[in-house]
């Protein structure tokens, strides 16, 4: 018999190893907001990713200036993505934060890996935050619908923390001339 490997768990595989908790949160609602929080889980370990990638990556003028943005933003990021996993298993779940599932899961564009001018990662990290924020922001409503406040709360931080770090990255092309 092949052994699966952890890209091939299935949501039913992880709600099947769903821990008891006295959560006050119905299993069936702790068991999708799971889900959700997995799915911006794979998402924020793709953006810290791509976030180092611009990071060690970047020439030209701006290289130090854009050098250390960049990793202040992977360094949040990791932050981001640990509250996100935390909250996954105060529910009972399993915080599927691995490489491979990231990979296979996320729903950001992929990064252009052969860039390497300043403004070229900017405009890239741009995009990719823009994308993760839009999916916290949608992830914020859902949350909310399932009634849990806590949730939508630690997407409401995450959101906010995004928001700031594309104002960061996107005053470097906003100046007009």
């Amino acid at each position: 018999m092949k052994k699966k490997n952890a890209a091939e768990n299935t949501v039913e595989d992880v709600k099947a190893v769903q821990y008891e908790t006295l959560n006050d949160l119905p299993r069936e609602t702790r068991a999708e907001l799971i889900d959700l929080l997995n799915q911006r889980l794979a998402d924020g370990v793709d953006l810290q990713a791509q976030t180092k990638q611009a990071h060690w990556n970047v020439k030209g003028p701006s290289f130090i200036a854009l050098h250390e943005l960049f990793d202040d933003i992977d360094e949040a990021v990791e932050e981001y993505v640990d509250l996100i996993a935390e909250r996954i298993v105060q529910l009972g779940g399993i915080a599927e934060g691995t490489v491979r599932v990231a990979a296979s899961r996320s729903r950001l564009d992929e990064y252009p890996l052969t860039i390497s001018t300043g403004i070229a990662h900017v405009e890239a990290l741009s995009r990719a935050l823009s994308e993760f924020g839009h999916g916290v922001r949608l992830a914020i409503d859902e949350a909310s619908g399932f009634g849990d406040a806590d949730t939508a709360d630690i997407f409401t931080e995450v959101s906010r923390g995004i928001d700031k770090w594309l104002w960061f990255v996107e005053a470097h092309i906003q100046a007009s001339s």
